[in-house]
């Protein structure tokens, strides 16, 4: 019987995993349907890349700092070296996670979230921030950043200890991304023609369906970064977190959709969107402690928080064109506060708890991204050109165009 539930537990975690990885399609479909034709190649690229260093970092060093078998120093920190090494025999397979799933299982998992993780940084920064010090900022994040403070709680650290709770990342992973996007766009800047002496000027993406369907993959994705993070395939466990999680999207959408009509007096699918998203990243948290009735409130909520969210960076000037501060950061910090509110284990001792651990983390993050990326512009510059972000990224950066046959079709209608 054993046996029997070790390999049940395995595949389905191996199964999430590959959930979790289509989440990349998601967001590579999202980030460019959200910017502006002549930068899609340029985003793509950085989708494309971000996945295959957050794998081969989180090999080489991140696994075993976020995962040490001894944390020290009071639980902040703690290494067990480079690469892989997994127990000889049965100690790697059935003997490992009390016999849940394997040591390779449990790396790959982990790996697909660190790279999630950077890829909330690229939405952000799109459309202006040059292709190396960006790469290289994302291998020290994804390789440094992210696992230490993943260690303090999933790795048995000090958060573990006072009874933090975040149960898939809507700190440890959404929340860190959004700290990480946010120390970024503020030293990078707004686009250009964003912010006038006349107002705010929209700047919208060239292909709301494409972004509507990253939306949806994105939302199936979840199904296993949510399911998966039970750790085993227990049915009781992973049908109430299938449950909370598609309630809280649901709500999401419905929660933006009113609130941005209120404000904006029009049907912006870009905020319902960014609602369902919302939804997912608060109910993260607390997917598995949260009846189906309080995960409807808190997808209500995030997705009321949207819209106000998203206004408020542009009225302090802060160019985010995915919307991934308002998503990641804001939804991520609400949901995992939520869990002090709303979910089986609410207090407020829990409350404040789970406030800790985000000033913790969040304070942590966005020291060590704005450091980096500080070294980043004093040193080498991380803002491309104001000719070259006229031009388009993609020419300038990689010079080709993501619509090569479309552009070649129009100039030949306007020749005849």
């Amino acid at each position: 019987m054993n046996e029997v539930m070790f390999t049940t537990n395995n595949l389905w975690i191996l199964i999430a995993t590959v959930l979790v990885f289509v989440m990349h399609l998601g967001f590579s479909m999202l980030e460019a349907g959200f910017v502006r034709r002549k930068n899609t190649v340029n985003i793509l690229f950085k989708n494309a890349m971000i996945i295959a260093i957050g794998l081969l970092t989180y090999f080489i060093i991140g696994f075993n700092l976020m995962y040490p078998d001894t944390p020290l120093f009071y639980g902040l920190f703690g290494f067990d070296g480079i690469g892989l090494n997994q127990p000889e025999g049965d100690a790697g397979l059935i003997g490992w996670a009390d016999g849940a799933y394997t040591y390779y299982t449990d790396f790959i998992f982990q790996a697909m979230f660190a790279a999630t993780c950077a890829t909330i940084v690229s939405g952000a920064v799109a459309e202006r921030i040059k292709l190396m010090p960006f790469l290289g900022f994302t291998v020290l994040f994804v390789a440094v950043s992210y696992p230490i403070t993943g260690m303090w709680k999933w790795g048995g650290g000090w958060l573990a200890d006072l009874g933090f709770h975040d149960f898939a990342g809507s700190t440890l992973v959404h929340a860190v991304g959004g700290f990480a996007a946010l120390a970024a766009i503020m030293l990078l800047g707004p686009r250009l023609g964003k912010y006038t002496k006349n107002g705010i000027r929209p700047i919208p993406g060239h292909n709301m369906p494409l972004a509507a369907m990253g939306v949806f993959m994105l939302w199936f994705g979840w199904f296993g970064f949510n399911g998966g993070s039970v750790l085993s395939a227990d049915p009781g466990a992973v049908a109430l977190v299938f449950v909370t999680t598609s309630l809280a999207a649901a709500a999401g959408a419905v929660g933006s959709f009113f609130m941005s009509y209120a404000l904006f007096k029009n049907h912006d699918l870009s905020m319902v969107l960014n609602g369902i998203l919302g939804g997912l990243v608060a109910i993260t948290a607390g997917a598995d402690l949260m009846s189906p009735m309080a995960s409807i409130l808190v997808g209500a909520i995030a997705g009321c928080i949207i819209p106000v969210s998203v206004v408020a960076f542009d009225r302090i000037k802060l160019d985010d064109p995915v919307g991934a501060t308002s998503v990641h950061l804001v939804c991520g910090i609400f949901g995992t506060l939520a869990v002090g509110i709303f979910s089986s284990i609410a207090s407020p001792h829990q409350l404040l708890i789970q406030l800790t651990g985000v000033l913790a983390i969040g304070g942590f993050t966005f020291a060590f991204a704005y450091s980096v990326m500080y070294l980043l512009k004093a040193t080498v510059g991380i803002r491309v050109s104001e000719e070259e972000e006229t031009r388009g990224l993609d020419v300038s950066e990689h010079e080709m165009e993501a619509y090569q046959e479309f552009e070649g079709a129009k100039y030949e209608l306007a020749v005849h």
